[in-house]
């Protein structure tokens, strides 16, 4: 097992204090009885609650060393050779007292066998203790374990239940996949759940996982989550994008022969508002049929320094985790420019690129923005992305599918609706706008206990001044610059 070869490898060698930060704390503690037992080194451990006690053998729990540092007294006094693991110890580290009864343990174990290991979910060390500190961090399971965790699992309830287990091996293979990012005891507990909860693994086990996996992993509600993406493929015109899309779905999910191109990376979406880049965004996971991970920038940001680049970093690592996944940036721009003082922005834009550099996980980042001028220059140049694309106001033949579209989703009739004529008289409207007559002219023919028509319809069209007219100026200068720079989505 590599995690305990390795650990031991630690508890060998000449650091004294060694840090693991994990929610495992059982099977960190296993591991460190089975190496003390097999290399004949006592093992202790101590809580707050039960003071100090030895591991490998019961002798009892010694009470009176509860106190933080009474046991640290206690450890640098002790002239017996062996491994003192402190648990939950964090809040205590910050103690100068602590701080130097530490420092003078880390001296006294230096180039011995004998270990201090804090383990905790979260440990900030003193800056001054830092070189005497090792930093071991427990692996997640790979597919060969998650795989083993399932037909246990099964094995076990089958045993408790008496029920026999059905496992259908196309979904094993999907929930496995799904599964990569979590503890050992989250996935054990997700899988139970799973097969308790019908005596099977099948394939409707996969969107519960997922999305318990996603509450397990986002605790700060930076990003939200949309399973059911399937829906989302079905948009009116972006015939360029749909076909983008299509020739590198296979890539992105691994299929074929990927090894001969890059893994997409993602695209930057620029467009006249309300046209439809939302939409776009959502498409692109409901066309690969992947989660989406929307992405709030302006949660981001935090009072304290140093927060908001750290809340990016564990954003970008829950997107990881959940791969294969679309991430949308919304609005990209207000992110960049989002912080309270020019440093934190381009402290946040410097990890964003540098992540998007070097990512390797299938993540799909689709990023949306609306003002050109806000954009850094080290976004939207090629390689940061694939591609620009630009979200034009709709043609005619684009604003006659919206129409189709819109209507069909409020099941109304369209017998009487003259669809040539009403996308000929809406030249010039987003696709937000088309959707608000709709909405408006339903309010209309509900109020006078009719049925939708044409002319319902066009009144609405003559009484909107939409934002192509409103904003004449601004727009005219957009499509001047995407002109040259951008691939239109139609």
């Amino acid at each position: 097992m590599p995690d305990k070869k390795d650990l031991e490898l630690l508890i060998m060698g000449h650091t004294p204090i060694l840090q693991i930060e994990s929610h495992e704390e059982k099977r960190a503690l296993d591991m460190l009885v089975h190496i003390a037992v097999a290399n004949r080194l006592p093992v202790y451990q101590w809580s707050v609650t039960e003071g100090l006690k030895r591991l490998d053998i019961d002798l009892g729990t010694q009470r009176h060393n509860a106190d933080p540092a009474d046991v640290l007294g206690h450890i640098k006094s002790s002239s017996v050779e062996g491994i003192f693991v402190l648990l939950d110890f964090d809040p205590y580290l910050s103690d100068p007292t602590n701080t130097r009864f530490i420092k003078e343990i880390a001296m006294k174990f230096d180039g011995s066998r004998n270990k201090l290991v804090f383990i905790s979910h979260k440990i900030e060390m003193p800056m001054s203790l830092n070189h005497s500190v090792v930093r071991f961090d427990l692996s997640l399971p790979n597919e060969e374990a998650l795989i083993k965790i399932i037909q246990e699992e099964a094995r076990k309830w089958q045993h408790e239940s008496g029920q026999k287990v059905s496992l259908d091996k196309k979904s094993v293979l999907r929930i496995v996949s799904n599964l990569k990012g979590l503890t050992f005891k989250d996935a054990r507990r997700l899988i139970r759940n799973a097969i308790v909860n019908d005596d099977a693994i099948t394939d409707s086990d996969v969107d519960e996982i997922m999305q318990a996996k996603y509450r397990l992993l986002n605790r700060d509600d930076v990003i939200s989550f949309e399973y059911d993406t399937a829906r989302f493929g079905d948009v009116g015109g972006m015939s360029r994008l749909k076909q983008w899309l299509h020739q590198r779905e296979k890539v992105f999910h691994g299929q074929g022969r990927q090894h001969e191109v890059d893994s997409p990376k993602g695209l930057l979406l620029l467009g006249v508002q309300g046209c439809g880049k939302s939409l776009a965004a959502k498409a692109v996971a409901g066309i690969w049929k992947v989660p989406l991970l929307r992405f709030d920038f302006a949660a981001l940001y935090d009072k304290y320094i140093g927060e908001s680049e750290k809340n990016l970093r564990a954003t970008l690592k829950t997107a990881e985790l959940m791969a294969p996944c679309v991430l949308w940036i919304d609005e990209i721009e207000k992110g960049i420019s989002g912080g309270n003082d020019e440093g934190t922005s381009r402290r946040i834009l410097g990890a964003l690129l540098t992540w998007l550099a070097e990512n390797r996980a299938r993540v799909f980042v689709v990023a949306t923005a609306n003002n050109i001028d806000a954009l850094p220059p080290e976004l939207i140049r090629k390689g940061r992305l694939d591609e620009i694309f630009f979200v034009d106001l709709p043609r005619e033949d684009v604003r006659k599918q919206i129409f189709h579209i819109h209507l069909e989703k409020r099941k109304v009739a369209i017998d009487d609706i003259n669809m040539d004529e009403v996308a000929r008289a809406c030249d010039g409207f987003s696709g937000a706008e088309i959707e608000q007559v709709i909405v408006s002219a339903l309010y209309a023919v509900r109020a006078g206990d009719a049925e939708m028509n044409t002319r319902y319809l066009l009144d609405e069209i003559a009484a909107t001044r939409p934002l192509s007219v409103v904003m004449d100026e601004k727009i005219t200068q957009l499509r001047q610059w995407a002109a040259h720079r951008t691939v239109p989505v139609d």
